[in-house]
Order: C-alpha cells, then structure tokens, then sequence
C-alpha cells in the first residue's frame, strides 16, 4: 500500500503564487508516475499535471505556463508550483501515484480577492 499526503493548499488573491507538495510514503517502490488532478464544485475532475519517473512532464492546456510540476523520483515526492494564480484554478487538488493508482486525501486552494 501507499500512503498520499499533500500540504500546500491555502486561499490566495489573483495573480498570486502556491506550492503544493505531496509525499509518498509505503511500498514506494512500485510508484512510476505521480501529478494533480483538481476538482471544482459542480465540476468534473480534471487532471492538471503529471511528471513520470524519468522526468517527462504533461500540463492541462488552461495551467501551462503558469504552473510547473517537479518531483524526485527517490523520495517519491511530487511538487506543483502555481504561479498567476486566477479565481478558476479555485479546486481541490488531489496528488495521485500510479501504478496501480493512489489517491491523496487533497489540500483546498481557494483564489479570491
């Protein structure tokens, strides 16, 4: 099993910057890929960012530019620095491990003047 903690969430005005971490702690071993998904109220989930074990990173087409996601592969633990924060990116973001496929327990960000 593995275990998802996110910290890093919080309530910010437009144009502002949040860092998210997410750590992996368990039977890390098994643990490829790791990114964000985010859900807003009323809305599907979207996923956000990705970033596999050797590096390649994948960004949602409305996040690109903005947001950057990073990791290390050792530790298991995954970065996702936000900048030009704007009231849309207001969701829960949850941290997410394959394989198989683990779910964080997700951290609120809030983006409201």
């Amino acid at each position: 099993q593995v275990q998802l903690v996110e910290s890093g969430g919080g309530l910010v005005q437009p144009g502002g910057s949040l860092r998210l971490s997410c750590a992996a702690s368990g039977s890390i071993f098994s643990i490829s890929n790791m990114g964000w998904y985010r859900q807003a109220p009323g809305k599907q989930r979207e996923m956000v960012a990705w970033i596999t074990s050797d590096g390649r990173t994948t960004y949602a087409a409305s996040v690109k530019g903005r947001f950057t996601i990073s990791g290390d592969n050792v530790k298991k633990t995954v970065y996702l620095q936000m900048n030009s924060l704007i009231p849309e990116d207001t969701a829960v973001y949850l941290c997410y491990a394959t394989p198989p496929l683990y779910w964080g327990q997700g951290t609120q960000v809030t983006v409201n003047s």
